[in-house]
């Protein structure tokens, strides 16, 4: 929140120093005791050479159709000659002039420059007529647009020829921008934040008041309310104001909105944002004559219902979730959210009607959200506002209506509900305050902070009894207590000791140092990590999952429409990566990603968590140089299968087997493999199917997806040494003619199935297919390494087991041994 000292110091008894260096000061101690500041600025920035001009003589350039030569008067003698092409300009008119050798911030680009002399078409100009956003303000706070000209005062903003225009705007005004955290609502407000700022100098707040004047026209005659449920609005009340003026505001009142960061539209509209700035209390400001029947109802919105608001955007309405206050046909505004366009306020009112209340938080938070749409008001009402003030504030806008806009007030305000707040009493322990600082503070030292938090409290022998004021709505526990204490004291203050009693050193648990072996391993393999989002489309999310008819988890209120629904896989994610870097011109990619994936029960609302390792390649594996001519080499399927091969070796998974399948529907039919250990499924290795690719213009992708949960549980925990053996190896080689369709996993898993210990390796050095050979035949040549870690092997015993292997193949595959 934007918060101008100048106006704070009236709540404080002017005791804050506005000069630059005490500001800052002041700056660093609220970001060591409050909140952060996330600037401290004014909206003059370094201009000068400002001042107050009267518009004398306005005559037409001899030499433009566009441009006149003014004769202002700026409090001299001399009459100051300006050429200028404002459309608004006339005589007698109070204006500002930016004088010869002035600084002023450029408005196309934010440079300051200094300005000079100018001659333009054969006239001499001796400064320059401008509008708010020459001279450093946004288009979001000025009051007028920059296409209506420069800026005029009237005669009602009391200012004369000479006088400093910086002064005059309010622009040297020092401005705290403070950053908000959520449980300080009450620094969304003047007053609240003036007794943050008391606390911390030791100052009193000082609240102005205000005399309300009613006229004998009855409230409750001109507007009736009904509310459906005090649920929906604990705090509901109107006041009716007639015959009101509408026009621009005093410039007393828009400085103190555009230093808020706010623009001024008119003095209703003005009333109810200068409201909502003092007090922390939105208010709303109806067209009495608008609204049907004068009736206003408090409800959820029905089926079917829309909106156009005040941002003149339609807003389909969600039944039975939005609050929304309507008349007997139409809804009119989204409570404490936005107005409707319907009912605004414009030069044309006569009549007008002022809202407060307090609208349920959650419900406020939720529409906000729902419709993208993070007002002012929706930001207090959702963080809780002073139901102390709630009234306080409408009988104030409502006199402020009558004095500004010459208005005259209803006598009696129309409530609809006045829920009373519960009193929150805390029983604060001196000596748990000291348990929780480490300090040695009395009771006095205590009750002296709780004078200056201004808060009521009553003190016994041992503990304090302190009762919670309504303009905190952020505390509730003897802990928010003692954290006012400690800041206010000083954590500067606070005594430093050191940790005591025994010490225990931190260690990971076995599966998390399986997960970081995990990442480990695969760099190594030469794959570079990837992080991608968790949220993706439906679509994606289902992309390369196991169970693609499984329920989605998608979130009701996405941050956008391409990040709906919880991933059920890896895979996508390192695709979209790939796309990416093609697109890029980065082609020979190699990626993997560890993560969670989410899958949705159905029977509980929150999703099963498993962990996943996924990895993807594409490109050249190997290209040519200078230093050796050898052709490129595109990765391929063993390349993949290679890398997880690799990755479940080094985990410590055993009798791992692969298995072709053409289940996977995004993944190629024929350079697919589940993987097994054992009979436990881990995951699946293999092409991405050619259109899936092709629809993002990219090379042949392998990839593969390793369910780890499934993979720790098939970890061989105890690490087992192998001796290398001294004794020689014995190979026997075989050639086999066997069926096309026979594929050769399954040979190797039934030579490894009857063979016995001494069977070391099995290795495939030849396939054959061709015309020599009858049909639905291939060849298949296999040399079978036996070796003995303790002994000589006899040939014997290699010729047995050999016999027994050849055997075993001739009678379950029925294969012919050449």
């Amino acid at each position: 929140m934007k918060t101008s000292l100048t106006w704070l110091n009236e709540y404080l008894n002017n005791t804050i120093n506005l000069e630059p260096a005490a500001v800052a000061d002041l700056a660093e101690q609220v970001e060591r005791t409050s909140v952060e500041i996330n600037e401290s600025t004014t909206i003059a920035k370094g201009q000068d050479g400002l001042i107050v001009a009267k518009v004398m003589r306005v005559q037409p350039h001899p030499d433009s159709d566009h441009m006149v030569i003014a004769q202002v008067n700026v409090g001299t003698s001399d009459l100051v000659q300006v050429v200028t092409g404002a459309p608004n300009i006339a005589e007698g008119q109070l204006v500002i002039l930016a004088t010869v050798g002035a600084h002023i911030i450029k408005h196309d680009t934010g440079e300051l420059i200094t300005l000079e002399k100018v001659t333009l078409r054969g006239q001499d100009s001796y400064g320059m007529l401008v509008a708010l956003q020459e001279i450093g303000f946004d288009n979001k706070i000025a009051p007028k647009n920059f296409e209506d000209g420069i800026h005029i005062f009237t005669a009602q903003d009391h200012v004369k020829p000479g006088d400093d225009a910086l002064v005059v705007l309010g622009m040297n005004e020092p401005v705290l921008d403070t950053d908000l955290t959520p449980n300080r609502a009450d620094m969304l407000s003047m007053i609240g934040t003036a007794y943050e700022f008391g606390a911390m100098l030791k100052q009193k707040v000082t609240i102005p008041d205000f005399a309300l004047v009613e006229y004998e026209s009855l409230a409750s005659e001109q507007i009736t309310v009904k509310l459906d449920d005090d649920a929906l609005a604990p705090k509901y009340a109107l006041r009716v104001i007639n015959n009101v003026t509408v026009t621009d505001s005093p410039l007393w009142l828009q400085k103190r909105l555009w230093n808020a960061g706010m623009r001024p539209i008119n003095n209703i509209v003005d009333i109810t944002n200068y409201m909502m700035l003092m007090y922390g209390q939105p208010i709303h400001a109806f067209d009495l004559d608008k609204l049907t029947n004068h009736e206003l109802h408090i409800r959820r919105a029905k089926k079917d219902e829309q909106l156009v608001t005040l941002d003149e955007q339609t807003r389909q309405l969600r039944s039975g979730e939005d609050i929304v206050i309507a008349t007997v046909d139409e809804p009119l505004m989204l409570a404490g959210v936005m107005g409707g366009k319907s009912s605004e306020v414009d030069r044309q009112t006569k009549h007008i009607v002022l809202e407060s209340a307090v609208f349920n938080p959650s419900l406020i938070r939720a529409t906000a959200r729902r419709h993208n749409l993070h007002s002012e008001a929706s930001a207090r009402f959702e963080r809780g506002v002073n139901w102390d003030n709630t009234f306080t504030a409408l009988d104030h806008a409502a006199q402020l209506s009558d004095e500004l806009a010459g208005g005259q007030i209803a006598r009696g305000q129309v409530v609809a509900s006045d829920s009373q707040r519960s009193t929150r009493t805390i029983a604060l322990s001196t000596q748990r305050v000291n348990q929780i600082l480490g300090t040695a503070l009395t009771v006095s030292d205590i009750t002296t902070i709780l004078d200056q938090l201004a808060f009521d409290y009553q003190t016994h022998d041992d503990y304090t009894e302190v009762t919670l004021p309504a303009r905190r709505p952020d505390m509730g526990i003897a802990a928010d207590l003692i954290e006012e204490i400690a800041r206010l004291y000083g954590y500067d203050n606070l005594p430093v000791t050191l940790p005591y009693g025994q010490t225990t050193p931190g260690q990971l648990t076995q599966q998390q140092r399986q997960i970081r072996a995990s990442r480990r391993i695969m760099e190594s393999l030469g794959l570079n990590q990837a992080i991608s989002y968790v949220l993706t489309t439906p679509e994606k999310a289902q992309q390369f999952a196991e169970n693609t008819t499984a329920k989605l988890l998608t979130l009701d209120y996405p941050m956008s429409s391409d990040r709906t629904t919880a991933r059920q896989n890896l895979l996508a994610g390192l695709l979209e990566d790939v796309a990416y870097n093609v697109n890029h011109f980065v082609r020979d990619i190699a990626l993997y990603e560890q993560g969670r994936v989410f899958i949705a029960n159905e029977k509980n609302d929150l999703p099963t968590e498993v962990e996943h390792i996924a990895g993807i390649l594409t490109g050249n594996y190997a290209t040519s140089t200078w230093q050796a001519s050898k052709t490129d080499r595109s990765v391929d399927f063993y390349d993949i299968k290679g890398i997880v091969s690799n990755y479940l070796d080094q985990i410590g998974v055993n009798h791992v087997r692969y298995v072709a399948t053409d289940r996977h529907v995004n993944m190629h039919p024929g350079q697919t493999a589940d993987i097994y250990a054992g009979e436990v499924y881990l995951g699946f290795v293999g092409q991405l199917h050619p259109l899936v690719t092709k629809a993002q213009k990219l090379a042949p992708v392998f990839g593969f997806e390793l369910n780890l949960f499934a993979v720790m549980s098939q970890v061989q925990l105890d690490v087992h040494y192998h001796k290398v053996s001294r004794f020689p190896q014995m190979s026997r080689d075989a050639a086999l003619l066997v069926n096309a369709d026979i594929e050769h996993a399954t040979i190797e898993s039934l030579i490894k199935q009857v063979s016995g210990d001494k069977l070391v390796d099995i290795k495939l050095f030849d396939v054959y297919m061709g015309d020599k050979l009858p049909s639905g035949k291939k060849s298949l040549a296999y040399t079978l390494t036996y070796q003995d870690d303790d002994g000589t092997l006899l040939e014997a015993e290699v010729n047995s087991d050999f016999e027994k292997v050849t055997t075993a193949l001739i009678d379950e595959l029925h294969v012919e041994v050449r």
